[in-house]
């Protein structure tokens, strides 16, 4: 009998992985989701590129200008540097890295150290001249009309900019919180580079609080950023933005008073639960909360009880109106790319149950009280469906799982690499590859691609964009998540 109980323990010992589940081995996605911004990088690789499938592109980009605007990120499938995203992607990045990168291993912290210096390099080359800010280097409607690899880009590269007489508030603004965010995440890495890029942050900053307006106002400017980035929600919440980040990094007071003197007539009152490239409204909430909590600075109550509201849209025990979830659990908000929504909010989640933590404090929802343990537990809901599961039983990050996109909507991965295939691919001899209905044969591991409908369904086209391109601002606020999980996978 005791030899039969032995032979029994011992089987349900091996079958538990499988009793249990094997779970998610958010280790392995946190080290592809940083892998990917290296498939994205613009300019002359490093030695040390691991994505051996790209090369050098873009490399004289800002000489039309008479300038040096080479680096930075192609913010999505296309080959266009749009700079409203991409300094949003730094702030994300460097926010990841503050907030997570203690619990990161030493190599994935180092990695993502350097996917955010790759970024505000280039956005210290966007403020390098006075009273002027660029903010994109490529024509959007020409690159559009192609599908060619970056490192054969023969359309125009256009240079677009905002200065004192076409102000751009909003891109200088968020280049001033994506530049003080960069010097905290890689303070301890290399002091005086932070300090360069505060002193940035700075300038950016002062930029777009003298010179008040929207890019996107502009009609030139429209031109190149619209229909793809317009600002549609205004300037204000990026001078909000700007200046909480830059109180948090310097610690000057001058930008505390400005958050509590400016606060109302830049709609910090306005309460919109939404965050993302264009709106950081509920980001702003969450950030500046944790002058309110951590530093008793009791003025600023009103942005914890907007937090609070914003978080309460998100649990299902709350009777707020509540945010438009999948029938199987996925955050959904119509429109473009979904996952961008999905991501940012699983990282504000996230933070705030560190900042409630850390203070014993819950989200106020009217009759109840949520508890961080309950926001981390919305977001682990959202990342294990971005990672497989979800109705259709498939990871949504490139290379992860046995069941994930093939076909996604990007030019480099799905052309012949430049590696295997030297001869130039011109602009609309790509067409072939994009109409083919073969896997792309470039994987750009760790990409997340918009995701499924409101349905669940997803049906790896590569012609839908909305739902299979991947961009570096889904993928920069998962870094942080994926981060936290990593290192507490059973909460």
């Amino acid at each position: 009998m005791e030899l039969k109980l032995c032979f029994l323990l011992l089987h349900l010992l091996l079958l538990l992985p499988l009793l249990v589940g094997a779970g998610h081995n958010y280790g392995d996605a946190l080290t592809k989701s940083i892998l990917f911004f290296e498939g994205q990088r613009s300019g002359r690789l490093p030695p040390d590129q691991r994505v051996g499938w790209r090369r050098d592109s873009a490399i004289s980009d800002g000489s039309e200008a008479g300038v040096d605007l080479e680096g930075g990120y192609y913010d999505a499938g296309d080959n266009v540097k749009f700079g409203f995203p991409m300094a949003f992607t730094t702030t994300m990045l460097a926010w990841s890295v503050i907030e997570f990168g203690e619990l990161m291993p030493f190599d994935e912290l180092r990695n993502a150290a350097t996917a955010v210096r790759w970024a505000s390099d280039y956005l210290l080359k966007t403020i390098a001249y006075p009273n002027r800010l660029f903010i994109q280097v490529g024509d959007p409607i020409r690159d559009h009309n192609c599908w060619e690899r970056p490192e054969d880009m023969d359309t125009l590269r256009t240079v677009y900019s905002v200065s004192s007489e076409k102000p751009g508030s909003d891109v200088a603004g968020e280049t001033a919180a994506a530049l003080s965010a960069a010097s905290m995440a890689l303070r301890q890495i290399d002091a005086g580079y932070a300090e360069r890029l505060l002193e940035g942050a700075f300038k950016a900053f002062e930029f777009a609080d003298t010179y008040r307006g929207a890019y996107s106002d502009d009609p030139e400017l429209k031109a190149g950023g619209c229909p793809f980035y317009c600002d549609f929600d205004g300037y204000q919440d990026e001078l909000l933005w700007g200046a909480a980040w830059l109180r948090r990094a310097s610690q000057n007071d001058s930008f505390l008073n400005y958050i509590q003197n400016n606060g109302k007539t830049l709609g910090a009152d306005d309460n919109i639960n939404e965050f993302g490239w264009d709106n950081k409204h509920a980001g702003l909430n969450i950030l500046v909360s944790k002058e309110f909590l951590e530093g008793k600075v009791f003025s600023l109550q009103s942005y914890k009880e907007s937090a609070d509201s914003f978080m309460c849209t998100l649990v299902p025990e709350s009777s707020s109106p509540h945010i438009q979830y999948t029938p199987g659990g996925l955050i959904y908000k119509p429109g473009g790319s979904n996952m961008q929504h999905v991501t940012s909010i699983a990282f504000l989640l996230l933070t705030y149950a560190n900042y409630l933590s850390r203070t014993s404090q819950y989200v106020n929802c009217g009759s109840i009280a949520i508890s961080p343990a309950s926001l981390r537990a919305q977001a682990k809901k959202q990342v294990d469906y971005i990672l497989g599961d979800n109705p259709s039983k498939m990871s949504y990050m490139v290379g992860y799982g046995d069941k994930f996109p093939q076909r996604i909507h990007h030019r480099g991965s799905s052309l012949p690499s430049i590696v295997n295939h030297s001869a130039f691919i011109a602009c609309k001899e790509g067409t072939i590859y994009f109409n083919s209905s073969n896997p792309n044969p470039n994987s750009l591991i760790g990409a997340i691609v918009g995701g499924p409908g409101e349905d669940d369904i997803y049906e790896d086209d590569r012609a839908d964009f909305r739902k299979s391109e991947p961009t570096t601002y889904i993928n920069a606020p998962l870094v942080g998540v994926l981060a936290y999980f990593a290192a507490n996978p059973d909460v």
